[in-house]
């Protein structure tokens, strides 16, 4: 993927005294008194932002907060938080400036944080007018919101058409790199591992993974689903009858070009959807009427940890069961324990799949982490993102 990139623009010289429009993720998630629980997106958009302030660019930092209402500003909806924590990172001041669509007062060698984009009227519809009066804010538009490439908005990607320069930052570009990677000319075995509640949301990635993997593990409700359509009992679990005929499609897609998708062999039921219910390992065909499925057993994760160390990449998005829950977490355990051993690249999204890999401390050990959740999931899913495709457009003139 051809891209302009701000580092390069850094290593060109042609940033200092320039206006830099950062668009970062700065979406935090906060307690009920407007405290800031969880920074990691905040710290993430830190080297952005220090390698524009070391260039002498004067820097105007954005994003959205939550799920505000078009030209109705509410205090909840405010990045001041953002901008306290911001400062505390950077060791210097970073004002916060609001009504900021019509002008922006910053020097080279300072930092602002622009007031929730999203409260602006257009935004979301991606407004031309709106797109054109940020785009004259700048000089350089850099994209470093990598959580925000599936949406085509203002602030995302009418900015980047208009802007003199639109590149894309060290966040974005790093998410590029490893999607290309993984997916574009991925080492192989190539072992896709999707997992989660249902078929129904996932089906597409599922599709358009079969076309080009070489095993399609599959875990939670979705693996319930494809035992089902492989004729096998999964009791009151969670799944999806109607749309068995699907699973055995994919199947039969993934047979077609000699690839698999492993059945469970044997899984960890209990009666009931609780931490405390007592918890059975039995043979997948072993399920009754009453039980409920709430993970794979250790001879299907010792099967397919052995997949996954033959692997050349791997791409997970999901747990393979109820992880939450210590009596059900094994699968996910020893799947995410091969992952880190793996020679393999790997790369890994989505919300549930992050909170796996922190319970387990595995960070370190996965090639690429992504941030993204539901652009994640556009990627795997084959579509361009629209930021990547602006972003491409601008490169080539």
């Amino acid at each position: 993927m051809k891209i302009l990139r701000f580092s390069d623009l850094v290593e060109q010289g042609r940033v200092a005294g320039r206006r830099v429009f950062i668009r970062a993720d700065l979406n935090v998630p906060q307690d009920d008194a407007g405290r800031i629980t969880e920074d990691t997106r905040i710290r993430a958009s830190i080297p952005c932002i220090e390698m524009a302030l070391a260039a002498g660019a004067a820097v105007m930092v954005t994003s959205h907060l939550g799920r505000p209402t078009e030209g109705e500003f509410k205090p909840a909806d405010s990045l001041a938080p953002v901008a306290a924590r911001m400062s505390e990172l950077l060791g210097r001041p970073v004002p916060l400036v609001s009504d900021w669509v019509e002008g922006v007062s910053v020097s080279p060698g300072e930092v602002v944080l622009l007031e929730n984009c999203r409260v602006n009227r257009g935004e979301k519809k991606n407004d031309e007018g709106l797109a054109r009066r940020m785009a004259a804010l700048c000089d350089i538009f850099v994209h470093d919101a990598f959580g925000t490439a599936h949406r085509a908005e203002a602030s995302t990607y009418g900015i980047a058409q208009f802007a003199p320069l639109a590149c894309a930052g060290p966040l974005l570009a790093a998410e590029i790199d490893a999607i290309s990677k993984a997916l574009s000319n991925p080492k192989r075995p190539l072992v896709a591992i999707v997992a989660g509640s249902k078929v129904s949301t996932k089906l597409s990635i599922l599709k358009a993974l079969a076309a080009k993997v070489d095993q399609l593990i599959v875990g939670g409700g979705i693996a319930n689903t494809f035992m089902l359509a492989a004729g096998l009992p999964i009791g009151k679990s969670l799944a999806e009858p109607g749309l068995v005929d699907e699973a055995r499609a994919i199947t039969e897609m993934m047979k077609a070009r000699g690839a698999a998708v492993p059945i469970p062999v044997d899984v960890v039921v209990a009666s009931e959807f609780s931490a405390t219910a007592p918890a059975r390992k039995i043979a997948a065909t072993e399920v009754q009427p009453t039980d409920l499925i709430l993970d794979i057993g250790p001879r299907t994760a010792a099967e397919l940890a052995g997949i996954v160390a033959q692997a050349g990449t791997v791409v997970w998005n999901g747990p393979m069961g109820v992880f939450e829950f210590d009596a059900f977490a094994g699968g996910t355990r020893t799947l995410a324990a091969a992952i880190a051993h793996s020679v393999a690249f790997s790369i890994a999204g989505g919300g549930d799949t992050l909170a796996a890999i922190a319970k387990y401390g595995i960070e370190g050990d996965i090639g690429y982490i992504s941030t993204g959740g539901g652009a994640f999931l556009e990627v795997l899913e084959g579509k361009t993102l629209p930021a990547f495709e602006i972003l491409e457009k601008r490169a080539t003139g």
